[in-house]
Order: structure tokens, then sequence, then C-alpha cells
């Protein structure tokens, strides 16, 4: 058909606003598609936001392979670990401390200390299990087993005291510390349902918490079992003999720096 022909035909307006209409539509609707798929793609963005936060979260809570477990729905978290080292530290003139700041300053100066420790124990390969108050719990040899677990422990105990003459020489302080090293199998899980927590359980645990209660500031004071896994690797001088309860008598060393 010619252009003359073309525009010898009756025009049809009806026709012609058919189909600018249908271009029009057909035009909003892939707006529409795109504004829903622009949509789709920022609520996908902030999911996986949420949930980097919230995997984040749970691992300063919980070791990365207990957390992937808590993930996976599982329940009666637990294992038994025939061979770590638990280490308990604890801050000597705390109260004192604490009866002359004020809480937010209390906070502060306890993080401070607490972070310094943090970071030891990730480079050094330990797991913080928690504080209470001045207290810090630590444990070699879980919940991935190694056999040097005694000796990073006892790396940490004694890096330890460098982290608090710094603290000290950087707030102006005089704090010392005692810390306690034991070695044994213990119970790890978690428990609770709302506040969980991952902890240890067993004579272990109650062996380290003495060695730590019972030392000397500005000591790390160790059972025999510790004593067996690292004399040799370090200095060790032996103390006395402590009363454990449900054990009896427990002799006793110093770890030298």
């Amino acid at each position: 058909m010619g252009a003359e022909d073309y525009l010898s035909k009756p025009f049809n307006a009806t026709l012609l606003a058919a189909r600018i209409r249908s271009c029009a539509e057909k035009q909003s609707l892939k707006n529409i598609e795109r504004s829903y798929l622009s949509q789709l793609e920022h609520e996908k963005k902030q999911l996986q936001l949420e949930q980097m936060k919230s995997d984040k979260l749970m691992l300063n809570i919980l070791p990365r392979p207990i957390a992937d477990r808590l993930k996976r729905e599982e329940i009666n978290i637990s294992g038994d670990y025939p061979n770590v080292t638990v280490l308990f530290s604890d801050l000597v003139g705390f109260t004192q401390m604490a009866s002359s700041t004020t809480a937010a300053e209390l906070v502060t100066l306890l993080n401070d200390l607490f972070t310094r420790f943090d970071k030891r124990a990730e480079a050094l390969g330990l797991e913080k299990i928690k504080t209470i108050g001045d207290a810090y719990m630590a444990v070699g040899g879980l919940p991935i087993p190694r056999s040097d677990h005694a000796e990073i422990a006892a790396h940490m105990a004694l890096g330890m005291f460098e982290d608090l003459e710094k603290f000290n020489d950087t707030n102006g302080m005089s704090l010392e510390m005692r810390v306690g090293l034991n070695s044994g199998p213990v119970i790890a899980g978690v428990i609770g349902y709302t506040k969980f927590s991952y902890d240890l359980w067993g004579n272990t645990v109650n062996v380290a918490s003495r060695m730590e209660s019972s030392g000397t500031k500005g000591r790390v004071m160790i059972s025999p079992s510790t004593y067996e896994l690292v004399n040799g690797s370090f200095t060790t001088t032996p103390n006395t003999e402590v009363e454990c309860k449900g054990i009896g008598k427990v002799m006793t060393y110093f770890l030298e720096a």
C-alpha cells in the first residue's frame, strides 16, 4: 500500500485511542514490574543485612560450631571433652575501685580490660566462656579439640598480666590479678531458652576456680594436671597443697613469666 492509499483511508480515532491506551498500559505494567523487582531486591538486601547482624551477635555469645548447630535447630547441644584447660582470673582491688567510680566509668573500665583479654584469647585460639563481675573465664581445647590446650592457656594467663599492666598505665590505676589453671575433662553445652549461654561443668572447672581463688595476686597458679602438660615448655616452681572440695588436698605450682 502506497502512502497515498494509506492517507486516503478514513481516520479511526477510536482505534488510535485504543492503541495509545494499550501502549500506556504496557508501559505502566513495565514500570510496576520494575518497581516491584526493585522492592524485592531491597527487601532481600535488608534480610541479608539482618541475618548478618543476627549471626554476628550469635557468634559473640557462642563458638561458631555451636552457633551453626543452633541455627540447624538442634536441641540439647552438649559434648564431652576429655582434654581441655580451664582458666579463671579475678581482679584484686576491684571492690574498692567499684566504690570510687560511677557506674558508667566502671563499665567503661571493665570493657577496656576485658576487650584486651578477648583479643588475646582470640589470637591464641582460646574460647571465652563468660565474665562474672570482674572474673574472666576461658578455655583451651574446645569446641575444637587441640593437643596444645594447656600451652595456649598458659600463654594466655601470662599475657593477661601484660594486658593488665598496659591497662593500669593507660588509666592511671593499680589493679592486680590472680589467675588459675587446671586441665582435664569437662562437659560443655548450651543452657537456657531466651538468654541462653554456653557453659562448662565438672570437677575440672571447680579445681580451676580453686586455683584462682587460692592463688597469690600477681601470679598464675596451676594444678598438677596442667603442670604435667606445660612443665618443660614453661618455667614452674612448686607452691603448696590446696584443699579442693570433693577432691582433697592438691599440690599447686606457680607458672613463671
